[in-house]
């Protein structure tokens, strides 16, 4: 046992001076091949051990920060995955998996997009491709949730453990990537602006290819390092903690298709958070309703409610059998802005500052949609002061009630049988 440790000891070392080596301006591609021929295939654990003692040894944080990018280099494809568990569908490293996935699917269009940027005669307007870079790019401003959960579920339980120095890196590695999609999302809004569309392109062009390669570096080092150390640290009754905090959340560009709980939990502890500690009962102003209840009655209502918070997130929106709209739990805490297409954000902006503001509280519409009358409306909601807590937006198929003429005073069942229609009260 003893020689194991030694061993393992030597190697952190040795992982450790090469590290101090880029630190002190080594380039990479010189470190790499001494360290991928002295060490062979390095445990993810060596690299998180090393990480944390460097920071322990009083290494600024900033410092890691700016080296970090420069050792995933240099370790890229010499990490073992050796010993790493796996994980059954639907517990919260699987979807994150799944995610990560996603955004890659995102990364690739936006790759193939920025390429075929290049190769457009100097005389094309570009417009289509604009939109298309605008449309892929909201899509992957939607890893804030990813990392949210992340920060917020995961790395809370590292730090119990006293692993706080690779949270605290990756988190820096979270705002950098904010920063950089911040950027590119300052650089699409230019044609909005006055500026062309070619000029537009060419400063999407350069602006999302960092922001770009910020998200992919965050997929490799998550994948290699941190779901592997998060897996051998955290316990059952923690991870259905994180599962249960991560619908809160939101998922990001996923709505996962199947769901995971600990086999051996306790009922107490499996119970989901909505109806903890209240007796099985949500206590209203005019009543009380169980979960399931609460969940039917929305679910039953004869159109769509979907709301979004003061800060413009998304929150909640009801699974009624015949949506009007294509809703998934993947737009579940992800800002509205980035729900709609380019071309209408601007209306949505419009809407919600009016609401915060108070200058208006409603705001409807009205379409003609595959031959069905549709009636949208946006209402501003506020608490008993009037401050302003979200928006609600309602949306209804009128086109039957729309043909209704004369009078119905009688019981008379609907086609679709005696389960289906109401009885007059």
């Amino acid at each position: 046992m003893s020689e194991i440790i030694d061993s393992a000891r030597r190697r952190q070392d040795l992982l450790k001076h090469m590290i101090l080596q880029l630190h002190e301006g080594q380039a990479p591609e010189t470190v790499r091949p001494q360290l991928v021929r002295l060490l062979g295939q390095v445990p993810y654990s060596d690299v998180v051990e090393v990480e944390q003692e460097l920071i322990s040894e009083g290494m600024p944080v900033s410092e890691v920060l700016k080296l970090c990018d420069v050792h995933t280099e240099a370790l890229e494809g010499a990490i073992s995955q050796a010993g790493a568990r796996t994980v059954p569908p639907g517990h919260p490293v699987d979807i994150l998996r799944q995610e990560n996935r996603a955004l890659e699917w995102e990364l690739n269009q936006i790759d193939k997009l920025l390429e075929a940027l290049g190769e457009l005669p100097a005389d094309a307007n570009g417009t289509e491709q604009l939109e298309l870079v605008r449309v892929h790019f909201n899509a992957l401003m939607d890893v804030e949730k990813h990392y949210l959960r992340k920060e917020h579920l995961l790395f809370p339980f590292l730090e119990k453990r006293g692993i706080s120095g690779p949270p605290t890196v990756m988190w820096g590695k979270h705002d950098e990537a904010r920063a950089l999609l911040k950027d590119a999302s300052e650089a699409l809004a230019g044609a909005a602006s006055g500026v062309s569309v070619a000029e537009a392109l060419s400063m999407a062009a350069i602006a999302l290819r960092p922001a770009a390669e910020a998200v992919a570096g965050m997929i490799y080092k998550e994948e290699q390092i941190l779901l592997p150390m998060c897996m051998d640290t955290l316990d059952e009754a923690e991870w259905w903690e994180v599962a249960k905090g991560s619908a809160e959340i939101g998922f990001c560009l996923v709505d996962p298709e199947e769901s995971w709980r600990p086999s051996d939990l306790p009922p107490e502890r499996a119970e989901g958070s909505l109806e903890a500690g209240q007796a099985g009962r949500v206590q209203l102003p005019s009543g009380s309703l169980t979960g399931p209840e609460l969940t039917a009655i929305l679910n039953t209502i004869p159109f769509d409610l979907t709301f979004v918070d003061k800060d413009d997130n998304v929150r909640f929106f009801t699974q009624g059998a015949e949506r009007i709209f294509a809703r998934t739990r993947a737009i579940l805490g992800r800002k509205v802005q980035f729900c709609h297409p380019p071309s209408s954000v601007d209306v949505v902006e419009r809407i919600l500052a009016a609401f915060r503001s108070g200058e208006q509280d409603q705001a409807e519409f009205w379409i003609t949609l595959n031959g069905r009358f549709l009636h949208i409306e946006y209402r501003a909601l506020r608490d008993e002061k009037g401050q302003y807590l979200g928006c609600l937006e309602v949306s209804q198929d009128l086109t039957d009630k729309r043909a209704l003429t004369g009078e119905r005073r009688l019981l008379a069942w609907d086609r679709q049988g005696a389960g289906g229609g109401n009885a007059p009260t």
